[in-house]
């Protein structure tokens, strides 16, 4: 029987993080062997039938491990185990993260060079590190330990997994974002998923540190937040949308009414007038459920100043849309494609299959009227995250949206070591369509200097 599931453990305290100086924990470097593993099921389960869990719910963490410390050495003398004092601190440590927290996940989450976490049941753990995938050592006892340690991060935020809701969205408390697969829809065992934030969050300083973006490029996506322009954030999986979203929110004025909806929580605003909407799945009889199209509906009754959606993957395009045309200026969205211009597409194609029978014409006029600016993200073959386009929306020829570019990157080779080259470029667009809107908000000084300083920047590279 899997230990940690022998008693029911209470809600614990959160995870707390390590201390960046701490030592990275043996676990992700060091295969456990079976025969570690039965000896840590018989202390567990003798830890178990000792401790008082209600109790120990009720200490700190720090206190709460003194306590399973002094049981488990006794533990230890009595069952007279063989072990190294390494080995007793190591096993202390195992037991410790899987009563007060998340098992063999406790060392990954609180490795901040960690971007995400990805368990393939049992026995095979990946993450990614400065974009890109490796193997680790970390293993679990079995499925029914990741399943139990599953159920309690999901259990945290009113959620379940099991055979009838196989499939979960939810969150940890620092706001990194978990989704679980279970059987039968996932044959191998338990499938958990964590994309986590750092604990520095990322500003548009740090975006042109890192070469996201040029700074000439960062001043116009920050002046492009500060005069209410309708934002979509473009990009395929891992590039970075939610991280350019927090990015543009921080150009938010701290007395604007802002409302957020998301699947599972996640976007880290800083503003302190902030309402945070999260949908809910249905309950064990199938009703109950609350959609994303629920929740930006609700929204227009809650007097938004800006709307901000955390993915629009289906029929809340539409919604979204309406808000944007209808007073709600400055709302911002993400969604997945491959450039811009697939990026209109398809918040064409959501609303269709929507079952809003409306002619595609229509549909193009309330998206040309709706949207002003995408930004399209990208995970280059390096791992590396770049912003790829700034694009405005500027009307339509017959059918077809017509769209401008302000910036482009392009890609100009690879170095020896496997890693891109390329540059940001001004396209020489002097003055964009939202330069009335910059206007109205006084900010069109600062958006000439910043084209202009665009534009220098490019001519000096060719």
């Amino acid at each position: 029987m899997e230990p940690a599931a022998a008693a029911p453990a209470p809600p614990a305290p959160a995870p707390e993080a390590a201390a960046p100086d701490k030592p990275k924990s043996k676990l992700s470097t060091e295969r456990r062997s079976d025969e570690y593993y039965d000896i840590k099921t018989t202390i567990f389960n003798a830890l178990i039938d000792a401790i008082d869990l209600t109790q120990l719910a009720q200490l700190d963490r720090d206190s709460a491990r003194d306590e399973i410390r002094d049981i488990v050495n006794e533990i230890i003398a009595i069952k007279d185990v063989m072990m190294s004092i390494s080995e007793q601190e190591d096993l202390l440590e195992d037991i410790c993260n899987d009563v007060l927290g998340y098992g063999p996940l406790e060392p990954l989450l609180a490795r901040d060079d960690i971007a995400d976490i990805m368990v393939n049941g049992a026995e095979t753990t990946y993450i990614e590190v400065d974009g890109k995938v490796q193997n680790t050592n970390v293993r679990f006892r079995d499925n029914n330990q990741l399943l139990n340690i599953c159920q309690r991060i999901v259990s945290q935020v009113g959620r379940r997994v099991d055979e009838a809701s196989p499939i979960c969205d939810a969150r940890l408390p620092d706001g990194s974002r978990v989704n679980v697969i279970v059987a039968p829809l996932s044959i191998d065992g338990p499938a958990l998923t964590i994309r986590k934030f750092k604990k520095d969050k990322l500003t548009m300083d740090k975006l042109i540190g890192f070469d996201s973006i040029t700074p000439e490029g960062g001043e116009i996506l920050g002046i492009i937040g500060k005069v209410r322009c309708n934002v979509l954030i473009s990009g395929g999986t891992g590039s970075g949308k939610t991280t350019l979203l927090n990015c543009l929110t921080g150009f938010i004025e701290e007395d604007e009414r802002v409302i957020t909806c998301e699947d599972s929580a996640e976007l880290q605003l800083q503003q302190p007038h902030v309402v945070r909407l999260e949908t809910r799945p249905p309950n064990l009889e199938g009703e109950g459920e609350i959609t994303m199209r629920d929740l930006v509906k609700n929204c227009l009754r809650m007097r938004p100043e800006r709307i901000i959606v955390g993915e629009v993957r289906g029929p809340e395009a539409f919604d979204l849309l309406q808000a944007m045309n209808t007073g709600h200026d400055g709302s911002m969205g993400t969604l997945h494609a491959n450039s811009p211009r697939e990026a209109l597409s398809r918040l064409e194609s959501m609303i269709t299959m929507g079952g809003f029978s409306l002619p595609s014409k229509t549909i193009k006029e309330m998206i040309i009227g709706a949207v002003d600016v995408v930004v399209q993200a990208a995970r280059l073959r390096d791992g590396s995250r770049r912003i790829t386009h700034i694009t405005e929306i500027i009307g339509a020829e017959g059918d077809v949206i017509t769209t401008q570019d302000l910036f482009i990157y392009d890609i100009t080779g690879e170095d020896a070591n496997g890693k891109v080259i390329g540059q940001h470029r001004s396209t020489g667009i002097a003055r964009p369509k939202f330069w009335e809107r910059a206007r109205y908000y006084n900010e069109e000084l600062n958006l000439a200097k910043a084209l202009e300083a665009a534009e220098v920047r490019t001519d000096d590279m060719v």
